[in-house]
Formats: structure tokens, C-alpha cells, sequence
């Protein structure tokens, strides 16, 4: 079985999580990505969360979760001759990703301009938190911040509260990560036909406006969203949220088609409620308190055991040890362990002919600097000249 990215290199000098989670795909696919990193503190994702007593050379398990299937070679790209060995390997790579400030690879000298002068046919992906261009471009920012102003962040939380924060970061991975990945995998395909690269920039916050579709749809068609809270998906429907049971747990209702809606109501032997599934106001809040009493009589457990079986779109809201447990995630294999005893998420492509597994766990800072430089064609004098001048660490 050839994996499907196969034989293509990518140059990977991001860090942190969303340039970090596109490589990672990309990686997962069978691309060989090589992480560039710094010679000080590197990716600086290794030391997240590790506290100061443990064993020299402990990694988080955020690194190793986001970072296996890589290669980490340690190249100091203020030096001249450290920017010259780049050029060197990207005159050869299929791709660079990179996810500094804009500008700041152009000041280093190893910007699109420059590479793509050596290497035509590559494919150079910019992530940033507002793009390349635009009045915020140099402006700081986290993933609460794009969703603050991509409209996301307005329409989560419950009616009256504040806007919701969530620890799935939706810009950083949507926008980041999938977003960037797509982009690279459309513009190697082209440079496959076409023989040339392209320059791609990804705005984190772009990704969050231009999938906060919904809201969108509710404007043009109405002039107006609905407050938070109270649209369809946020709490706005009895036939669309979360209710609590008598253990404290949750179960999810997502009974939005009228046959979906019909099952529970017979289920839950309310059939006086089947018309009122999109019910509003006083009388949608009266159908919601009704079924709200109504899964406070039973633990989570036998909820579950109530609608098993039942075509009609009400789970449990699982923690996540649960999650990691659960029947089906186990059956697609998407629970895994690393070499060092890390559970990970498998990659989420099935794809035929081709298995997904960890090759390799992820890489010590500079781990294959030596390796990497040699399969360029760098000679073991000009190895050591890189590494004579505090160039390189291997």
C-alpha cells in the first residue's frame, strides 16, 4: 500500500497547534515533513504543561499528539549560512508552511520571493491570525479573538448569558489547520499539471467567517439573527439541545427532521407534542420544560438504554475518557497509542490502499538534523562547517 502523499517533502517551520495540526495531515498522509525549528527553545509546544521536576527531556503530550510522523531538524535562520542551508533543502521540498507574523520570513530571507526563485514548482502556505494583507494583519490574536470577530462568537452561549467559550478551537483548527491543508493539497496537485507553485495565505480568521454559515443564511433570508440562545441550534428549538438527567449527566437532542421529532415525542410517550417541535416563545419554553422534567427522571444510563434502537437523533453528552472509550470510535480505529505510550487521535481519513499508522513518534529537537542535511546532498565538511558556526544542533 503507497500512502498517498508519498515522496512529497514539506518545509514545516510552524509551531504551537493550528500550522502544527496541517503538517500533521499531512504527515498522517504520508508526506515526509521535516519540522525546522529554532536552536533555543524550538517548538515550544514540548514544554506545555510539563512541570519543572520532571526527567530531563519529558514532552507533553500535546506535542507528541500533534507533532508524531515528523522529522526536527535544528537550523538557526538569523545566520547566514543557516538561511543558505534552507534554501538549500526548500530548493528541493514540494512545500513550505510557515505561521509566523507577516513579514517576518521575508525579513529572515526566506520568504515566497526567494524561494520560489529556486524552486518554481513549490508550494508555500503562510498561516496567519488575519492574513497577509488588510489593516489587522500585524495585529496579534488567539482563537477567541478571530471567532470574536468572524459574528461566531456572538451566537454561542444561552439566552441572557454570555458568549460561550469552547476548548475546541474552532478558528485555529478550521481556519489553521484544515483550511491550510486543503489549500497546500490543491496547489501540489496543480504544480503536479502545471509545473509551478503557488503562494498560499490562510487567515484564521477568514476560516471562522466563512463557515459561520447558518447565522449568515438567518440574515439574508430574515434581515436579522436570532440573540444568542435562541436560534434554531443554539436553544431556540425544543427539538435541538442538550437536557439534563437525574444524575447530573446530559443527554443531546437533535431530532430536527419531523420524523426524527415524531420518534421521540412517541418515546417519550408525549405525542401531544409532535406539533410543537420549532415551537417559540412562552409556548416553545413550555415544550422545553416539559421535556426538561421529563429526562430528570432518569439517570444517563438509562436513557441510553431507552433510546437504543430508536431512529431519533437523542445520545449521551460523553466526557472524554468515555469518548476514548466508546464502541464506535474503537471500532474505526481512531484510538491509538505512540511508540511511548501516548494515547492519539488516528487520522480522521480513511482512505483505501493505504493504513495509517505512526511511523515514527514525535521528534526530539534536532533529532534528524544530520539525516535531513544529508539526504540534501550536504557533505559531512559542510555538516560540520554548519555546525562549527552554531548554524545547526543535531
Amino acid at each position: 500500500m503507497t500512502s498517498p502523499l508519498a515522496g512529497v517533502r514539506v518545509l514545516d517551520l510552524t509551531r504551537l497547534l493550528p500550522g502544527s495540526v496541517c503538517t500533521l495531515h499531512l504527515a498522517d498522509l504520508g508526506a515526509d515533513v521535516v519540522k525546522i525549528e529554532d536552536l533555543a527553545g524550538g517548538d515550544y509546544a514540548r514544554s506545555l504543561g510539563v512541570p519543572a521536576e520532571a526527567a530531563a527531556g519529558s514532552v507533553s503530550a500535546f506535542y507528541s499528539i500533534v507533532n508524531r510522523n515528523k522529522r526536527s531538524l535544528a537550523l538557526d535562520l538569523k545566520q547566514p549560512t543557516g538561511r543558505a542551508a534552507f534554501l538549500r533543502l526548500a530548493a528541493k521540498a514540494d512545500a513550505v508552511v510557515e505561521s509566523f507574523r507577516p513579514g517576518v520570513v521575508d525579513r529572515l530571507g526566506v520568504g515566497y520571493g526567494e524561494v520560489s526563485v529556486l524552486n518554481p514548482r513549490v508550494v508555500y502556505c503562510a498561516i496567519s491570525g488575519y492574513g497577509q494583507d488588510g489593516p489587522y494583519r500585524e495585529r496579534a490574536g488567539h482563537d477567541v479573538n478571530y471567532l470574536g470577530y468572524a459574528g461566531v462568537l456572538d451566537q454561542t452561549g444561552t439566552a441572557g448569558g454570555p458568549p460561550a467559550l469552547s476548548n475546541l478551537q474552532i478558528a485555529d483548527l478550521l481556519g489553521g489547520s484544515v483550511d491550510a491543508a486543503m489549500a497546500i493539497l490543491a496547489a501540489l496537485f496543480d504544480a503536479q499539471r502545471s509545473g509551478r507553485g503557488r503562494y498560499v495565505d490562510v487567515a484564521m480568521a477568514d476560516g471562522a467567517l466563512a463557515h459561520n454559515i447558518f447565522p449568515l443564511h438567518m440574515l439574508e433570508m430574515r434581515g436579522s439573527v436570532a440573540p444568542r440562545g435562541s436560534d434554531v441550534l443554539t436553544g431556540g428549538a425544543p427539538c435541538y439541545g442538550v437536557y439534563a438527567t437525574r444524575d447530573g449527566r446530559y443527554m443531546a437532542v437533535g431530532a430536527l427532521e419531523e420524523k426524527f421529532w415524531h420518534e421521540l415525542c412517541d418515546l417519550l410517550e408525549r405525542p401531544h407534542l409532535r406539533a410543537k417541535q420549532f415551537a417559540t416563545g412562552p409556548d416553545g419554553e413550555t415544550v422545553r420544560s416539559e421535556i426538561a422534567s421529563l429526562f430528570a427522571t432518569r439517570t444517563q444510563r438509562e436513557w441510553v438504554e431507552r433510546f437504543a434502537g430508536a431512529d431519533c437523533c437523542v445520545t449521551p453528552v460523553l466526557a472524554l475518557e468515555e469518548a476514548l472509550a466508546n464502541e464506535q470510535f474503537r471500532a474505526r480505529g481512531m484510538i491509538v497509542e505512540s511508540p511511548r505510550g501516548c494515547r492519539q487521535y488516528a487520522s480522521p481519513f480513511k482512505l483505501s490502499d493505504h493504513r495509517f499508522e505512526i511511523r515514527r513518534d514525535a521528534p526530539a529537537q534536532g533529532e534528524h538534523t544530520e539525516e535531513v542535511l544529508r539526504e540534501a546532498g550536504f557533505t559531512s565538511a559542510e555538516i560540520a562547517a554548519l555546525s562549527g558556526a552554531g548554524a545547526i544542533r543535531g
